[in-house]
């Protein structure tokens, strides 16, 4: 029943987009091309809409079927209600923004509203952590907060993500996969469930938005994406040691990475953190000379190869982690430097390699 249900939340996504598609241009719901933008025309946003939709059809399929006997597992958890409502209040917020652009201000207040919902009456809050030498980290008090931030956090790395066709529906649908191949491992079906249904939809979405796209997701579907990756990474993970909290770190490493360095960026540059730019992963590798489609692929790639690692890192010892992290940190500075992605200058780690190499050189000679 899974799998016919996977198929219907695909299917769903495929036939509602167009619907949601004319939606968008009737009520005003487009993105018109600016000199941040790398589309020439005005396109229609809102098609996360679709994904939504798609998600809601395929939890109340699987609920029928439970209550009919169709399956043996009760397919709804005790925060699946503070998720699914947490989720409107996103997919509200997102549509509001996608018709009427409104203040940076007003957007995160929806974000925190709908991760309150989760963590207060979902029950969903990270309470301690297992070191890796022994002894744990008790958050305490703090333990709302910082589940809160984590919520909100992923949420607004996957929307920074959106920049290119295809490219936060594709990066989304590859994290969702990773997350729910790991929950699978550590036998947590309600978080593989979820996260399958939602890839689902993305991936029946996807078909109208891989470039060229037809649409856009906006911030309704990006919004609603990252919510229910940040929930769904964290209900995976919850509560166990610190090498497995890392690994939904590795699996959203690009969206991660990206907002990190945003962040990073914006003080060096002296910029208000709210300031957008054509700085971002996506912006400089176009400027390395990859084509639009090339840009999405190899992003694509990254995806992939950071939930494999992630696989990987969990499987490992504990000193094979730490190597794990280590090789991973210093790929991603020099990707980094490589493309620009802080300032063209800021090339640290490569001047130091250049600077052993000279000195190798010279001891050669001499």
């Amino acid at each position: 029943m899974l799998y016919l249900t996977l198929i219907i939340s695909f299917f769903a996504a495929t036939l509602l987009t167009p619907l949601i598609k004319r939606l968008a241009f009737k009520i005003g719901a487009t993105d018109k091309p600016n000199y941040r933008k790398v589309h020439q025309n005005i396109m229609p946003r809102l098609g996360g809409l679709a994904i939504f939709l798609s998600f809601i059809i395929g939890v109340t399929i699987l609920k029928i079927s439970f209550i009919k006997g169709v399956i043996n597992f009760n397919p709804v958890a005790e925060y699946h209600w503070p998720i699914i409502i947490g989720s409107v209040i996103i997919i509200l917020t997102g549509m509001v923004d996608d018709v009427k652009e409104i203040s940076p201000k007003v957007k995160l207040a929806g974000q925190v509203a709908a991760a309150f919902i989760v963590v207060f009456f979902g029950n969903l809050n990270v309470e301690f952590i297992n070191l890796p030498f022994g002894g744990k980290i008790n958050f305490g008090i703090l333990s709302i907060p910082f589940t809160m931030i984590w919520i909100v956090g992923i949420t607004n790395a996957i929307n920074l993500i959106d920049g290119l066709d295809g490219l936060a529906a594709g990066v989304s649908t590859i994290a969702l996969f990773s997350i729910a191949g790991m929950a699978f491992i550590m036998g947590n079906l309600y978080v593989t469930i979820i996260a399958l249904i939602v890839a689902s939809g993305t991936i029946g979405f996807l078909l109208y938005n891989f470039h060229p796209a037809k649409i856009f997701m906006g911030d309704t579907g990006a919004l609603f994406l990252g919510f229910m990756i940040g929930v769904l990474s964290l209900l995976g993970f919850k509560n166990v040691t610190f090498i497995s909290l890392i690994v939904p770190i590795i699996i959203l490493g690009v969206p991660i990475s990206d907002t990190f360095f945003a962040i990073v960026r914006r003080m060096v540059n002296k910029q208000p953190l709210s300031a957008p730019d054509k700085s971002h992963l996506h912006h400089c590798l176009l400027r390395s000379g990859f084509s639009h489609r090339q840009t999405v692929l190899l992003i694509y790639a990254m995806s992939a190869i950071l939930g494999l690692t992630a696989f990987i890192f969990s499987q490992a010892t504990v000193w094979g982690s730490l190597i794990v992290i280590a090789i991973l940190l210093i790929t991603i500075e020099i990707i980094v430097e490589k493309i620009g992605l802080i300032r063209d200058d800021y090339k640290p780690l490569i001047k130091f390699v250049k600077g052993i190499g000279a000195v190798a050189n010279l001891k050669d000679r001499y």
